[in-house]
């Protein structure tokens, strides 16, 4: 057996495994595994980033597109607790990703080392990332490395997807064993988790009595492969088809039973249709509260009377917000290819129920052109995202920051293909959307990326547009500048009618904003500002025909609003507010579903 470092392990099993990409900071708790990725056995692609969070969330951006982990690595102490944000990320979004770290040499734990969390419990980190993790392992001999090892993968590529964290002492790190690298084929179950045929069968006989039914798909439609089995079963029995946050991308948006999004930004036709089925049919879904509309009766569904069949590869989300008539575990993959299977031989005719749907599509087209298609300026908030549909091939890969761009997109941006449309749906982290698009590029070097997001968003990791200079990327990045978190501040404004802390101002109360196009030139950035509604086409066809980084800024009037709020959002309104709004909040409150 050969004699290897800890460090050597790590870094050729991930080689051998299929990882193409490692993203992070070198600092002094990994330097030992850092060397490890020089050597010709482990040699792999280093994507060095500006802040550790970031190598969290260009990992999760590339599995988002590619469907398979790459790594992030950070030192101890302030290194390791800046993958926080990251990790949360994608533990709520169900995505895979392995985070490695440095630890205090076991032989100085508990002596207030150098950035070691150590007065409650000595070396303390492993538990903050308990909370945000899949698995997590804590090394303490080179021996069990191998083992450690495939251990994580395993946990990363089987079941619902989430994120890993090993930690790795120092003295581990460079301490030498003999050991075996494992066959990962030889230590991960094979194949995937088929439905109970009862269940099926059962579920068939819930469509069959449906006459207003809907499919549902989150984002374990994307992540199970199981869009063409949505198409299938949509059109062979002629049910519309709603999407959630994760879920945009499972169905082609051109087609004619796409009935929208849904859930509080969801679409006015998505939430009709949703609320009025008679059978949900839910993939991969979670039923958070801003794709329920808080599980207020009626918004976006009625749960009961509307009767729930729920596949879900997590026995967890099952009957968790609301009863199933039926619950299936399964791959979503092949628990919708039984159905369609199963209701094969049978016909519908759903004459009214469609032509429900397309006059609710026309209304809903009709209201969403008035400021798509506005040539005011500054713009709307979905004036750009028209222009970009436009303009950009069908493949593009659209990555979306949180707050009104987010639902705007989710509202405004068609998408056509599964993991073109990326948005950090369940955490909504601001700074997220900059190093997962340039994960997605990774991903994807041959279809283009854009990430779009507000001003807000982009400072909070702007720094790490510098990642497309350093590795060759070519990004664009295109920002909605309103000067301000004009998301929080309508919330604010709606809630209690003044707000705090929403708008970037000077102190003479004027609307303060940097120059993003000098800082996009000053990072090396192919830069522009749209100074006019007709500028804006013409500089997003240059910046894609160019064919590299680029940054784009899109003043967006503070006043135009984000998007439309068709649904519901459970936020107490406080006591002292005394008009329509606490009634209004009692009475809705009081019809949510969940409990």
């Amino acid at each position: 057996m050969p004699k290897l470092t800890a460090s050597q392990v790590v870094a050729q099993t991930l080689k051998n495994y299929g990882v193409e990409y490692v993203a992070g900071i070198p600092g002094h708790g990994i330097w030992t595994l850092m060397d490890a990725f020089l050597e010709e056995e482990s040699k792999l692609k280093f994507i060095q980033v500006f802040h550790e969070q970031s190598a969290v969330h260009l990992a999760d951006g590339y599995y988002r597109v590619a469907g398979k982990p790459m790594a992030a690595v950070t030192s101890i102490g302030a290194g390791a607790t800046n993958t926080v944000i990251g990790m949360a990320t994608a533990y709520t979004d169900s995505t895979s990703c392995m985070l490695i770290t440095g630890g205090p040499p076991t032989h100085m734990r508990g002596h207030g080392l150098l950035q070691e969390l150590e007065r409650y419990t000595d070396n303390d980190f492993p538990k903050i990332a308990e909370a945000v993790s899949k698995r997590h392992w804590v090394a303490t001999r080179t021996e069990e490395m191998p083992f450690i090892m495939h251990r994580a993968f395993s946990s990363m590529l089987t079941g619902r997807p989430g994120p890993v964290h090993i930690e790795i002492p120092m003295d581990v790190q460079a301490e030498a064993a003999e050991v075996t690298l494992h066959d990962l084929a030889q230590r991960i179950p094979v194949g995937k988790v088929f439905p109970d045929p009862e269940a099926v069968r059962r579920a068939a006989e819930v469509l069959r009595e449906a006459k207003r039914p809907v499919i549902v798909i989150g984002g374990g439609v994307i992540t199970g492969e199981a869009h063409a089995e949505v198409l299938a079963l949509a059109e062979a029995w002629k049910i519309p088809v709603v999407t959630t946050w994760n879920g945009k991308g499972g169905f082609p948006e051109d087609h004619a039973l796409f009935a929208g999004s849904v859930g509080q930004t969801g679409t006015l036709c998505g939430n009709k249709i949703a609320s009025s089925a008679d059978v949900i049919l839910a993939v991969g879904c979670r039923f958070t509260d801003w794709s329920s509309s808080s599980y207020a009766k009626g918004v976006t569904f009625s749960i009961p009377p509307g009767r729930l069949i729920h596949i879900d590869i997590d026995p967890h989300e099952i009957g968790k917000n609301y009863p199933v008539a039926v619950g299936i575990v399964s791959d979503a993959k092949y628990a919708l290819a039984h159905i369609v299977v199963e209701l094969s031989k049978d016909s519908v005719d759903r004459t009214e129920y469609l032509a429900d749907l397309k006059q609710a599509q026309d209304e809903w087209e009709s209201k969403l052109a008035g400021r798509r298609d506005s040539d005011r300026f500054p713009f709307t908030s979905q004036r750009p995202l028209g222009a970009l549909r436009k303009v950009f091939p069908r493949d593009t890969i659209v990555v979306v920051g949180s707050g009104n761009t987010q639902g705007a997109v989710k509202q405004t941006f068609p998408v056509y293909q599964p993991r073109t449309h990326l948005t950090s749906g369940g955490f909504s982290s601001m700074g997220w959307a900059v190093p997962a698009a340039i994960g997605a590029k990774l991903a994807a070097p041959n279809q283009p990326v854009v990430c779009i997001l507000g001003d807000g968003d982009f400072l909070m990791n702007s720094q790490e547009i510098a990642i497309c200079k350093t590795n060759d990327i070519p990004v664009i990045f295109i920002i909605q500048n309103n000067a301000g978190y004009m998301s929080i501040r309508g919330g604010q404004r709606k809630q209690t009618s003044r707000h705090l802390g929403s708008e970037f101002t000077t102190p003479d109360g004027e609307p303060y904003s940097p120059d993003f196009e000098a800082l996009g030139n000053a990072f090396g950035l192919k830069s522009y500002k749209v100074n006019s509604n007709e500028e804006l086409e013409p500089i997003l066809q240059e910046a894609l025909d160019s064919g590299v980084a680029c940054l784009i800024e899109v003043p967006t009037d503070r006043d135009a609003a984000g998007p439309w709020v068709p649904g519901w959002w459970d936020f107490p309104v406080p006591e002292y507010i005394t008009d329509e709004r606490q009634d209004e909040y009692r009475q809705i409150r009081a019809t949510e579903q969940h409990l």
